[in-house]
């Protein structure tokens, strides 16, 4: 048996962060910003004074992070044939067209956050592939530009090492440089990571669900609404930043090995 799905539906009721979510348990954007509200003054008051530091010299790596891996949605369904994203401005590398404020804050103090979701419609994607692959490649280009981000980056830190004087890097200026490119890298790998998480509103819960049995996907979206509550919980449990850490230490730490490696470092 055949199981057809309404894509016309799903475009409607778009299940991201920054719009209602419609699971009939009335969270809707107002809730969600309330929850994140709370969450950013509880982070508030471990920061001392060194910890405000290390906010203001991570703010760069928020705004690249949420920047490309947008503008790596916007870019993606451009290239499919979607025209929304150009209309909307959002096919730009400028920070201030992609950030949300609240999501910006989000993920400076609860390491969580979000940008503005890219609007598509897949009723505008070119035909040579299904729309169901098509929106995989749209939610993938996000997460894919966080890592080619990081590795850029990553390159740039280890060239720093390599041909800048070693007094500068000792100086105050640059430890500061160099601890930012370091939070750019980490962010960037933290932020592509948890969007490959396979639950809604996440990227990954559209990257799988082509690779899905006929069955088991119409199951997914017809249960949508469980997955919902599913990543609310690991959300603001904290489940979902000790199930994802080990990996992104274990991806940067391997991005910095081969740009040391290009460079003759290691």
């Amino acid at each position: 048996m055949k199981i057809f799905i309404n894509y016309d539906i799903l475009y409607k009721v778009k299940s991201k962060i920054g719009e209602k979510f419609m699971f009939g348990y009335g969270i809707d954007k107002k809730t969600l910003y309330i929850v994140a509200g709370i969450l950013v003054i509880i982070s508030l008051f471990s920061y001392g004074t060194d910890g405000i530091i290390d906010l203001l010299l991570s703010v760069p790596a928020v705004l690249i992070a949420i920047t490309v891996h947008e503008f790596g949605h916007a870019f993606a369904a451009y290239k499919l044939g979607d025209d929304t994203p150009v209309r909307q401005g959002r096919l730009s590398l400028n920070p201030f067209d992609h950030i949300d404020p609240l999501g910006i804050a989000m993920l400076l103090f609860a390491h969580i956050g979000w940008g503005k979701p890219v609007e598509v419609d897949p009723r505008n994607y070119n035909r040579t592939i299904s729309v169901e692959k098509a929106d995989a490649i749209v939610s993938f280009a996000g997460p894919f530009m966080n890592f080619i981000t990081a590795i850029i980056f990553a390159l740039i830190y280890c060239a720093i090492i390599k041909f800048a004087n070693a007094t500068f890097i000792l100086t105050k200026v640059g430890s500061i440089v160099m601890t930012i490119i370091a939070y750019i890298i980490t962010m960037n790998i933290g932020l592509g990571v948890f969007n490959l998480i396979p639950l809604p509103p996440l990227d990954g819960s559209k990257i799988f669900l082509p690779i899905l049995p006929r069955n088991a996907k119409s199951w997914f979206i017809e249960n949508e609404r469980i997955f919902y509550i599913i990543f609310l919980f690991i959300w603001i449990s904290g489940i979902s930043g000790r199930m994802i850490s080990p990996l992104i230490s274990k991806m940067t730490s391997l991005i910095l090995k081969l740009s040391m490696k290009i460079f003759g470092l290691g």
